[in-house]
């Protein structure tokens, strides 16, 4: 499969995310939670104009294949990977490393020294593979029911120093 392309989110995709985000919670996190803590989880997308303005407030990218929204990722203050969802039928295809990688470069190119993600225990080993170190062990609530993630950070290398001109 070719690489998705990539491009920033537009108020416009925002009914798409939110499908995308519960249909990702409800489908690829049944391994580590249970239905009520993802019907939970997944529920945070039923605001949608919430949902949107979140999305808007943080630098979200969405990524392309063909025509289609196959997943998004935000960088929130530069310094936090808030979000990466990808649709369920695209999964482990190489949409969430590309959304990592946009991500990753653009909060380096921000300054950003180091990268912390809130993972859930369905991304952990995701972001682990990608060099991010466990830090701490949390539980949020969401929904009214607790949820499991951990706190990884991962040090960004240094943008290269601008040589002579």
């Amino acid at each position: 499969m070719a690489s998705p392309g990539l491009r920033p989110f537009l108020p416009s995709d925002a009914p798409t995310l939110a499908a995308l985000f519960r249909a990702s919670v409800e489908e690829l996190t049944a391994e580590d939670y249970s239905d009520d803590q993802r019907e939970a989880w997944a529920s945070v997308a039923d605001d949608e104009e919430a949902f949107a303005r979140k999305l808007a407030g943080e630098l979200t990218i969405v990524a392309i294949i063909g025509v289609e929204i196959a997943g998004f990722a935000s960088l929130k203050d530069n310094t936090l990977f808030d979000m990466l969802y990808v649709r369920p039928d695209l999964a482990g295809r190489g949409v969430g490393s590309a959304l990592a990688d946009a991500i990753e470069k653009l909060a380096g190119g921000r300054g950003t020294k180091k990268l912390t993600v809130e993972a859930s225990d369905a991304a952990r080993e995701f972001f682990a593979a990608r060099f991010y170190v466990a830090q701490s062990r949390n539980t949020v609530t969401v929904g009214g029911e607790w949820l499991g993630n951990t706190t990884m950070i991962k040090d960004l290398a240094a943008p290269p120093a601008s040589g002579p001109h």
